[in-house]
């Protein structure tokens, strides 16, 4: 149902910009591929089963790509054991050691996160290059306002879009001269407005997909506030192919609110989506608790299931008509339950909770079984 009324709704509809399509390991990025998700471990990376355990969990929430940080020769060494055993690509942040991308393009990772202009001689930048072409490997050039090289900030007097722009078409070109396309570009800045237009002027300059974010943005609460703001814009304009939320939380946290900002403009559809109201004291039950208990029960579905849980009869019923399940609170201790915006039966407040938790795992069983059929 979900999907049917999106196609009445043109005006909610996001043109994407057209960027040519590589691969990180089996997932499409750019093109027409759907915007992935991703994070990074904070783990120390020779630690081998607690970082596959933080992979694993960043897998389970949704991840469709990890990054992972190798300052180190023992950390490359660990690449080998972690790629086999993770479940989703992983990117290798390497920062000015040429030996340590190599390292890992050997070790099996399915990019390389690195900034070919700030790893020295030409015949370093060949080596790389060369090592990601014989082991399949993508290439992420990540500028960052915080790091622009010395003559860029001696020519524009500060960061600022046009130094970033300048910094990242520069280290594009080094890739070009060596037949490598199989790129794409971040230009990330703690300042929401600095990376917007930053990205904005790359979108127009080049081709190749862009990964979002606004770095360091801060904690849970101010670090999604900002990063919401910032890569909303983004992408409500069309820009961007895959994304990470940078949060000082744990990783998984940068999962779930990226999913819910490409949740919250249509662009992906993954997981239960809760629409709420914030309660007044016409709710007929704890709508708060309810909704904070749901997210926790209902954390572990993938399927796109949209659910209304609404407190009264004011918005209730029209709320309901756009979601696949919806409840809404009413009087005597009992409440509403609607089926794809229809009335169908009551329920006691009391035992809501679990009646919900059962029609949600339930409906996401039906997609489930449906989508396994039509494969």
């Amino acid at each position: 149902m979900t999907d049917a009324l999106s196609a009445l709704r043109p005006w909610r509809a996001i043109e994407r910009r057209t960027s040519r399509q590589i691969m990180v390991g089996p997932v499409p990025v750019g093109g027409d591929a759907p915007i992935s998700v991703q994070s990074m471990t904070n783990t120390p990376t020779p630690d081998i089963s607690a970082t596959l355990a933080q992979v694993h969990a960043l897998e389970e929430a949704g991840a469709d790509i990890v990054r992972i940080s190798c300052p180190d020769k023992d950390s490359t060494t660990a690449m080998t054991a972690i790629v086999r055993g993770a479940h989703v690509p992983i990117v290798a942040d390497i920062h000015f050691h040429y030996q340590r991308a190599i390292e890992a393009a050997k070790a099996g990772v399915a990019c390389l996160r690195i900034n070919p202009g700030n790893i020295g001689k030409p015949e370093r930048v060949r080596d790389v290059v060369q090592a990601a072409k014989d082991h399949g490997c993508s290439i992420r050039i990540g500028v960052n306002a915080g790091s622009l090289e010395r003559d860029l900030l001696e020519q524009f007097g500060e960061p600022c879009p046009e130094a970033m722009v300048q910094s990242a078409l520069r280290h594009a070109a080094i890739l070009e001269d060596h037949d490598f396309r199989e790129y794409k570009i971040s230009v990330k800045a703690s300042d929401p407005f600095l990376t917007v237009a930053a990205y904005q002027q790359l979108a127009e300059a080049i081709d190749c997909p862009l990964h979002l974010g606004i770095t360091e943005a801060g904690g849970l609460r101010s670090g999604t506030v900002k990063s919401s703001i910032g890569m909303g814009m983004m992408l409500w304009s069309g820009i961007g192919d895959t994304i990470r939320v940078s949060l000082s939380a744990d990783p998984v946290e940068e999962i779930k609110v990226g999913f819910d900002i490409l949740k919250s403009l249509n662009l992906r559809t993954r997981g239960v989506n809760i629409i709420a109201c914030p309660s007044c004291s016409r709710q007929g039950f704890d709508v708060i608790k309810t909704v904070q208990a749901l997210e926790e029960r209902l954390a572990h579905i993938a399927e796109p299931v949209s659910l209304s849980i609404i407190g009264c009869v004011v918005n209730g019923p029209g709320e309901a008509a756009y979601t696949d399940i919806g409840y809404t609170g009413g009087g005597a201790g009992h409440g509403m339950v609607y089926f794809a915006g229809k009335t169908d039966h009551k329920r006691s407040n009391e035992t809501m909770l679990e009646h919900i938790v059962e029609l949600v795992e339930a409906r996401a069983e039906t997609l489930r079984n449906a989508k396994d059929g039509a494969a």
